[in-house]
């Protein structure tokens, strides 16, 4: 089936079915056709058409956690992922595009079974090398491309085979065009690769040293050698890993050793990962750099360059190869090891560097890794003499939990690692507290409470008094979310007292501090609480450090806002917004938002404070438990929502509520600071 007709297949297939299934072989174009019909029926899909890329992933359990993830539902709250899923998609006319399934193949389905129970509107197409086995599935077979001569009637020069043989030609020799003398070499090597996409770009990546008629004539000789002389005596997914194999022979022996020990890493990856990685007495690291460029010559890596550097990666289909490769070397568990080691090293560093004036670049960093850190998570949960260096690595990560939007998941690999080591250690009691600490984020206070009694248990055993003062520091956070004010002071006056000679400011001083001041506020001791918050923000502009200078500052818009400074209370509470958007911090951000709409209402401006309220309530559901659960949070939304009322009337506020419901992440943003007009407003 040529590509047109394949493609308007598929468009079909999603007009009569709501769960399509591409497949078909490695390297035969399953996920470019995918993107390329998504874009072809996006006006289909009035709420939009998402996409999620599951070859990285290797735990199943992560797989909701990835599709959600891909609709922007980063829920950081304890609640069921499924059920954020389907309210989310409930009322939406979606289509969700699921590449490579085949590895994931029973989570999947069990997740789209569900998700198309719970979203009557939302349509899949997936991609696999096998059918996903969903009730209502529709599967297509992605056949190689027509080489010349299946269509007796169709002119070689534009059959399509050979047409992305000259497209990727001409990239790698400019100039180089199909003609006349070359078109019945050309045709013979696009049927000998039996129209496979994968296996045509290898093989023009040659055209750098050899002719057409050359390449043709080695490959005849390799393939006469596997198969015999008859094209049809060679399967094609055996086609595709002859051409592969006719690349590996053709490199360098240094460069198939790194392309072997290069298949350990997930995702994209850095030069300096990769000369510590793969580097050895056979492999010196100051050699690693040309033969990497040696790979990205031959179309083996792929290279990207942006504001963060440059990044490679091997497509899937040659990262098995390279794997199946280190396998044969015995070198697997080494090289795993070694690239486990790296990202520790990584996570110690962005730990250290994090309340610093860099913190904005260890960010975007360790978003970037991700990949990569869940690759070496499995590598040390999933061996059991790695345990306790899988605590280290999680517990390092505490700020990634937190601060980067990955709570949930680092709840579910903390809580993995803890049952796996019982034993009390300095180890086990960092993560114990680390626990505590992204349970409190999620607006689980109880769980929190129970992790940071069991870090001071543990800690007093094995003699530990960091931990026991961060766990004090914990159990004062929880006490402070459950509105036990009494406690909360006494606990997180002692983490200060504590942390103000040690100076550690993350996660134990500016957070104990913003959260002591927060609860003197309530208390009416707001001048003590003031003092507090200039102090912090001092010592944050000192230091460079911004994501826990934006909750100070927003600590401060309360205080201003209560003794009457309504002016500086907006411009400070959109202060901590500007900061937030560095971070994408939306919990942090609602939470500013929350405090914009009751200065809207103090100034006046109810139906702007309703929209803004129904800004934030939309977010808070999709990104986490609204106001964490706090009484102490949700008193001051009540007020402000029957004030609203009161000053609107009941269906007047209803529509501008709608209104701000309405509203994206970055518009509702953008409304609170200002940037928008109430006019530009979307309408409910």
């Amino acid at each position: 089936m040529g590509r047109d007709r394949l493609l308007a297949t598929i468009r079909q297939r999603l007009q009569d079915s709501r769960l399509v299934t591409v497949t078909g072989i490695g390297g035969v174009g399953k996920s470019r056709t995918a993107l390329r019909i998504a874009h072809q029926v996006t006006s289909q899909f009035p709420d939009g058409v998402w996409y999620v890329d599951l070859s990285r992933l290797q735990d199943p359990t992560m797989v909701q956690h990835s599709v959600n993830a891909a609709f922007g539902i980063a829920d950081q709250s304890a609640r069921p992922e499924a059920e954020t899923l389907a309210q989310w998609l409930g009322p939406r006319t979606v289509l969700l595009v699921i590449d490579s399934c085949e590895h994931l193949l029973d989570s999947v389905a069990t997740l789209v079974d569900q998700l198309l129970r719970s979203a009557p509107h939302a349509h899949v197409l997936a991609t696999s090398r096998q059918s996903l086995g969903v009730q209502g599935e529709q599967t297509i077979p992605v056949s190689p491309l027509l080489v010349p001569g299946d269509d007796l009637a169709e002119s070689p020069f534009v059959n399509e085979s050979v047409q992305l043989f000259a497209e990727r030609a001409s990239a790698v020799v400019p100039g180089f065009s199909v003609d006349e003398d070359n078109i019945d070499a050309v045709s013979e090597l696009c049927r000998r690769l039996d129209g496979i996409p994968l296996a045509i770009e290898l093989a023009s990546v040659r055209l750098r040293a050899l002719s057409v008629e050359q390449i043709l004539a080695l490959l005849t000789d390799r393939f006469s050698l596997l198969a015999g002389a008859s094209r049809t005596a060679l399967p094609r997914h055996q086609t595709l890993r002859a051409a592969i194999g006719w690349s590996h022979e053709l490199c360098e022996p240094a460069e198939r050793l790194l392309w072997a020990r290069l298949s350990i890493f997930s995702g994209d990856f850095e030069l300096e990962a990769a000369r510590y990685v793969c580097a050895s007495q056979d492999l010196p690291a100051e050699n690693v750099m040309e033969l990497v460029v040696g790979l990205v010559e031959k179309s083996i890596l792929l290279s990207s360059n942006d504001r963060a550097g440059v990044r490679y990666k091997l497509i899937d289909t040659l990262r098995h190869y390279g794997r199946e490769w280190l396998d044969k070397l015995e070198e697997t568990d080494w090289v795993r090891r070694r690239h486990r080691d790296y990202y520790l090293q990584l996570a110690e560093r962005g730990e250290h560097a994090w309340s610093g004036p860099r913190q904005v670049y260890w960010f975007g960093r360790m978003r970037q890794e991700h990949d990569n850190i869940r690759a070496a998570l499995d590598y040390c949960l999933n061996d059991n003499r790695e345990a306790r260096t899988g605590l280290e690595l999680l517990s390092c990560l505490w700020f990634m939990w937190v601060a980067c939007g990955f709570a949930r998941e680092g709840r579910l690999y903390l809580e993995r690692a803890l049952l796996a080591c019982t034993q009390p250690s300095k180890e086990r009691c960092k993560a114990l507290w680390v626990l505590a600490y992204v349970r409190s984020a999620q607006g689980d206070t109880t769980g929190a409470l129970e992790a940071a009694d069991a870090c001071a248990t543990d800690a007093v055993r094995v003699g530990d008094s960091i931990a026991v003062i961060l766990a004090t520091k914990m159990q004062g956070t929880a006490a402070f979310l459950q509105g036990d004010l009494h406690k909360a002071t006494a606990l997180l006056g002692v983490a200060i007292e504590f942390h103000r000679s040690g100076r550690e400011l993350n996660p134990g001083l500016l957070p104990a501090i913003v959260e002591l001041a927060v609860v003197l506020t309530q208390q009416d001791e707001l001048s003590e609480a003031e003092s507090l918050l200039r102090d912090c923000r001092q010592l944050c502009t000192e230091r460079g450090e911004l994501w826990l200078r934006s909750y100070a500052v927003w600590a401060t818009s309360a205080i201003e806002r209560m003794t009457g400074r309504t002016a500086d209370a907006v411009l400070s509470a959109q202060e901590s917004l500007r900061i937030k958007r560095h971070f994408h911090d939306v919990l942090g951000a609602v939470l500013a938002m929350e405090t914009l709409s009751q200065l809207a209402v103090e100034q006046g401006d109810a139906a702007r404070a309703a929209r803004i309220l129904g800004a934030a309530q939309a977010n808070w559901q999709l990104f986490g438990l609204p106001r964490f659960g706090s009484p102490f949070f949700g008193t001051e939304h009540e007020r402000c929502v029957k004030e609203c009322k009161r000053m609107l009337g009941e269906e007047p506020y209803l529509t501008a509520y709608q209104q701000g419901s309405k509203m994206n992440f970055e518009e509702a943003v953008s409304y609170t600071m200002g940037e928008i007009d109430p006019s530009q407003a979307p309408a409910p």
